[in-house]
């Protein structure tokens, strides 16, 4: 089910998921729901609905037998799901039939897929979580590093007031922590077991199905969400919103680094970057641009997703198919925003030189801090109207800012002009989340 893109030997340097991509292959899919069947036969064992022997015989069959995914293709094509031609091919190499008869009793296809499903997910979610881990590490010792190091920030791609190099890391930094802080929940109200029959009313699993969905979450350690949940896709949505989160705020990452290695910018350095086919002289932001592109790419999976969380009856084999297209790309997209992201980081090397260039010539970066300056003793709409006029004299005169405004007003702070005294709070927000940092 996995996209091309990722799966394709050509761009998987490009998009590397790491232990993920694994995760999301056919094998693991019918490993994973192999697994299930397993359990649920355990379980049943145990309770008495189906024989124990046969229970003990199943379990450890799944757990032992290979079954290609390949030989499930084209019953899977004829009858849109894999799992009638799982449970015959799992009955046939059990080479048991009075024990394989007893196999995925009173189950549903949607309770063995979205159950294996879960499995899978939960694997996805703990390797993206030490990757996040590992990049939220670099970023915090970079804000660390570089708390101090002036810098101009922009909005809409203008120069506006003097930041910091760290409070920048800090402001991708500060949402994947959220995100990381929000796992847990994530988990806990997501990751759940799926065991309730044909149309959601567990009426051939019998008397006890509500004990039985309870004793299999709990064989399988997932969440048992006390419903059906075959037409809520409310887990679903919540683990794929997660991932979207962290690859928004890497696409932003990533947009705002292709600006910063920009040739008329150059204030960060990829060492390493693209080359071009024909044109010698250029180091292309690969690495940026590719989380930009997952970010565009995400946008497209969730709306998919979202869209198909509405489902007509009790199943809905439309939405139902959408969703096994769209949420593989979306953890393979997360995966890889992940690994990109951190060997970015890793490897990035900010120009401070370059940084501090900006400050020079005009100065319009410091207007704001010299219009409040000028409001001390003024009114404050006076002040503003004087800074305007001042920056058109400065420009007219080919002069700086400071130069024009400290002759027309010989009183105004020394420091007023210093980049590292008009910062505000960036330092303290770089040091901030570098002190969050530390403590995970």
């Amino acid at each position: 089910m996995a996209a091309s893109v990722f799966s394709s030997a050509l761009y998987a340097k490009l998009f590397p998921t790491g232990d993920v991509g694994r995760l999301w292959s056919d094998s693991a899919e019918v490993r994973a729901m192999l697994l299930v069947e397993g359990a649920l036969a355990k379980v049943q064992g145990a309770q008495g609905v189906i024989p124990e022997i046969s229970a003990a015989f199943i379990h450890r069959s799944s757990l032992e037998v290979q079954i290609d995914p390949g030989g499930l293709a084209d019953a899977t094509g004829r009858n849109g799901v894999s799992v009638p031609a799982l449970v015959s091919e799992f009955r046939k190499v059990m080479e048991a039939p009075e024990h394989a008869q007893y196999a995925h009793w009173g189950a549903t296809s949607q309770d063995i897929i979205d159950t294996a499903l879960m499995l899978r997910m939960r694997q996805t979610l703990a390797a993206q979580e030490v990757i996040l881990r590992a990049l939220l590490k670099v970023l915090g010792a970079q804000a660390d590093a570089h708390a101090d190091t002036p810098m101009v920030a922009r909005t809409y791609g203008q120069h506006a007031t003097p930041t910091s190099w760290g409070a920048v890391l800090a402001q991708w930094g500060q949402p994947l922590a959220d995100a990381l802080d929000d796992l847990s929940a994530v988990k806990s109200t997501a990751l759940w077991v799926s065991l309730s029959g044909a149309a959601g009313t567990a009426s051939a699993l019998g008397p006890h199905s509500n004990e039985t969905r309870a004793k299999l979450a709990d064989a399988l350690k997932l969440g048992d969400p006390g419903r059906s949940w075959h037409t809520d896709r409310g887990p679903i949505l919540r683990i794929a919103d997660w991932m979207a989160r962290i690859v928004a705020t890497l696409a932003g990452l990533g947009q705002t680094a292709v600006a910063l290695t920009a040739t008329d910018c150059a204030e960060l350095v990829l060492p390493g970057a693209g080359s071009s086919s024909t044109m010698p002289q250029k180091q292309n932001p690969v690495g940026p641009s590719a989380l930009a592109a997952l970010g565009h790419q995400m946008n497209g999976l969730t709306a998919s997703l979202h869209a198909a969380a509405s489902h007509q009856h009790q199943r809905d084999g439309a939405a139902w198919f959408t969703e096994w297209m769209v949420l593989p790309q979306i953890a393979l997209s997360c995966a890889a925003a992940l690994h990109i992201a951190e060997n970015l980081v890793s490897h990035w090397r900010p120009d401070a030189d370059a940084m501090a260039v900006k400050f020079n010539g005009l100065g319009g970066v410091h207007a704001e801090a010299l219009s409040f300056a000028l409001a001390a003793n003024m009114p404050r709409p006076d002040a503003q109207t004087a800074t305007k006029t001042l920056i058109a004299d400065a420009t007219a005169k080919g002069k700086s800012l400071e130069a024009v405004a400290r002759a027309a007003h010989p009183d105004l702070p020394a420091d007023l002009f210093d980049p590292k005294a008009q910062m505000g709070t960036a330092p303290d927000q770089a040091r901030s989340f570098a002190a969050r940092v530390a403590s995970l």
